[in-house]
């Protein structure tokens, strides 16, 4: 048996060309319509279905052209000889526009029906879509078309106008075909492409990530959506198509008892392990609203800002939510009649949503093709990073160095400056350096001419340079300088190299401010009153400087950095023999800022502390306060010389129980 197959390369074609090649005998060869650069991929799914060489042959054509481009050469060649002519190609993209979906599906459709009469073709058959029905309300019966109804979208439209072409342009017998939304093979997963209930994965999976999975969540619960699985469609078409007496039929290849969106979503959140909607929302609740003030509140500009910037975070498309509400039901009597006596049917979507998750999340997650590299983000962009001869600074240097970034290292000392650029050019990087005393004004501003002279513009600005002291308030009465230092450098000088860079970003409209800010500002860690509070006021401003720059592409990153081993620690002996990070182990979280763009990177003890704190902060007070009188002020602090007194056990423990945190 010979068949004609356009749309082979697509989804559903793929899969029905592996039940062809069992049907077509030792001579039958199965034609396929493939545009010039689409040979290849042919040709390795035809390598994939191990079929005999001459089985499977490609037809140069186009859809957009009248007989689908086929050269008159081919046309007589095959006129005849085609038993079935299978026409699937068309666009199944909700977010395509008026005009493609018009070229494709309706004048593909005109162009495969001129070709099939051509040909002598036995029978036209055409893969429709549920869509042809619109937005009928109530039950729409295989033997419905004229009745379709709300076909205002692009998609909907032209499946239904491509189907009415067949209805009363085709001569040849035909047959039709309407799949509800195809997803995944039901015993492999396998998915070409995201689409339907695919776009709902990354929000699963965020909330996967945020939430465990007994937590009860609220959720919609929307009307029933109808997804097969497509080798359930596959199989259905070509039984179908080769049963004799069904020519002029329409079957509706769907799902007779179909989930609603809140059933199908809890069943994805089941296979993902991802908290359930318990609270599910029906949206006809809201019906008591008057549409015009529901339109009028869609449309407030804060309300669709927010509303795309979340859709758009959670790749879902606008036109998608409307699967969610849709009314109809599709009756498929017709269909069940013709698979009776076979074992074909739509297995119930329990059975199989764990592999069209695993499928995804192994082939089609978003996130697997994000550039997660220090290089995709740095190279041949300008890194500033203040306090970068030493410590922190000059690890970070080395890191944003060698993923080909320009760095610029500031700081007091011009010798350890030089030296740390020898470092990084050594290591095979580009590295400047700016000698400057960021606690004054006049310096920053000179800096940040001199920078913005030398490179045009900075990418990412990397507050680091900054000062610590370790003294309890009782201490520091006479000591008023010591919070006016601190203030001083951690937060004016901080503030005065971002205000000095944010007009050339916000020109751009891009740019990356971090600041290396501490876990003490989550912790509330006593003794470093005049420390945490600097740092808590540059955290303040960021997080309000972020609500006015978010719309011009300019992110503001806070790294609540635990205890780290530098210079600036070494005065306090008891840290010796505490847990801390190493000043690469640091970097690798300003690594992290750069790559990811969050707003906050912290550690879980920081993150834990701060929500304890929020939580029962009388309880928390009484465990900062036995910190407090566990850990006393050092000798320096208490203006006495001599060493400190070793750590005790119990000041070791309490140590590593918080990890990270000043004490």
């Amino acid at each position: 048996m010979t068949y004609f197959v356009t749309g082979a390369t697509g989804f559903i074609g793929r899969h029905l060309l592996q039940n062809l090649l069992k049907r077509r005998g030792k001579t039958g060869k199965i034609y396929c319509l493939v545009r010039k650069n689409s040979a290849a991929k042919l040709e390795a799914i035809i390598e994939g279905l191990g079929a005999e060489a001459g089985a499977i042959v490609p037809v140069v054509g186009d859809l957009t052209k009248a007989k689908l481009g086929v050269s008159p050469a081919s046309i007589k060649a095959m006129t005849g000889k085609i038993k079935h002519f299978f026409h699937l190609a068309a666009i199944y993209d909700v977010q395509a526009d008026e005009a493609t979906n018009v070229q494709v599906n309706v004048e593909g459709t005109r162009h495969a029906i001129q070709l099939a009469e051509a040909l002598k073709a036995g029978c036209f058959h055409h893969t429709s879509s549920i869509a042809a029905a619109g937005n009928f309300r109530g039950t729409f019966k295989e033997d419905m078309f004229d009745e379709a109804e709300g076909l205002d979208h692009p998609y909907f439209r032209t499946k239904h106008d491509s189907e009415g072409l067949v209805r009363t342009d085709c001569k040849l017998p035909y047959r039709i075909y309407r799949p509800g939304i195809v997803v995944g093979h039901s015993r492999t997963g396998e998915i070409d492409k995201i689409d339907g209930p695919y776009y709902f994965f990354t929000l699963i999976k965020k909330m996967r990530q945020a939430l465990p999975s007994w937590m009860p969540t609220i959720g919609i619960e929307g009307s029933r959506v109808n997804i097969v699985p497509v080798d359930f469609v596959v199989n259905a078409m070509d039984h179908i198509a080769h049963k004799p007496g069904l020519d002029g039929g329409c079957f509706q290849l769907v799902d007779a008892e179909p989930l609603r969106v809140g059933e199908m979503l809890n069943t994805f959140a089941r296979a993902a392990h991802a908290p359930e909607m318990t609270m599910r929302i029906d949206s006809r609740m809201f019906a008591v609203v008057p549409p015009m003030v529901r339109g009028a509140i869609a449309n407030l500009p804060p309300v669709k800002r927010f509303t795309n910037q979340i859709l758009k975070d959670l790749g879902i498309p606008r036109d998608a939510l409307k699967y969610a509400n849709q009314p109809t039901r599709y009756d498929n009597r017709e269909t069940e009649r013709a698979l009776r006596g076979t074992k074909i049917k739509v297995p119930a979507l329990e059975t199989y949503a764990w592999r069209l998750w695993d499928y995804w999340e192994r082939h089609l997650d978003p996130d697997l093709f994000v550039d997660r590299s220090l290089e995709g983000r740095v190279k041949g962009k300008v890194v500033m990073i203040t306090g970068g001869s030493a410590g922190i600074g000059k690890a970070a240097a080395l890191k944003v160095s060698a993923a080909k970034g320009k760095v610029v290292i500031v700081a007091r000392g011009q010798d350890e400056l030089e030296a740390a650029k020898i470092e990084v050019e050594k290591a095979g990087g580009q590295c400047f350096i700016y000698s400057a005393d960021l606690t004054d004004m006049k310096s920053c501003d000179e800096l940040v001419k001199k920078v913005l002279a030398d490179h045009g513009a900075v990418d990412v600005l990397i507050n680091n340079a900054g000062r610590s002291i370790r003294r309890s308030i009782a201490l520091s009465y006479d000591r008023f300088h010591d919070f006016e230092r601190t203030m001083q450098l951690n937060y004016f000088g901080s503030l005065r190299l971002i205000m000095g860079l944010l007009p050339k970003m916000t020109e751009r409209r891009r740019g990356h401010i971090i600041n290396i800010s501490s876990i003490g500002v989550l912790a509330s860690s006593p003794r470093f009153s005049a420390y945490v509070a600097s740092k808590a006021a540059l955290d303040a401003f960021s997080r309000c400087a972020q609500s006015e720059f978010s719309d011009a592409n300019i992110c503001f990153t806070t790294i609540n950095m635990p205890l780290v081993r530098t210079a600036m620690i070494a005065p306090t002996k008891m840290y010796e023999s505490v847990p801390t990070l190493s000043p690469d182990e640091a970097a690798d979280l300003i690594v992290k800022a750069i790559i990811e763009r969050p707003s906050r990177v912290a550690t879980r003890t920081g993150i834990f502390a701060a929500t304890l704190s929020a939580i029962a902060p009388k309880a928390y007070e009484v465990i900062m306060n036995t910190a407090f009188t566990l850990f006393p002020d050092s000798a320096a602090a208490k203006g006495m010389k001599g060493r400190d007194e070793a750590p005790s056990n119990e000041q070791i423990a309490f140590a590593s129980l918080m990890r990270g945190v000043h004490w």
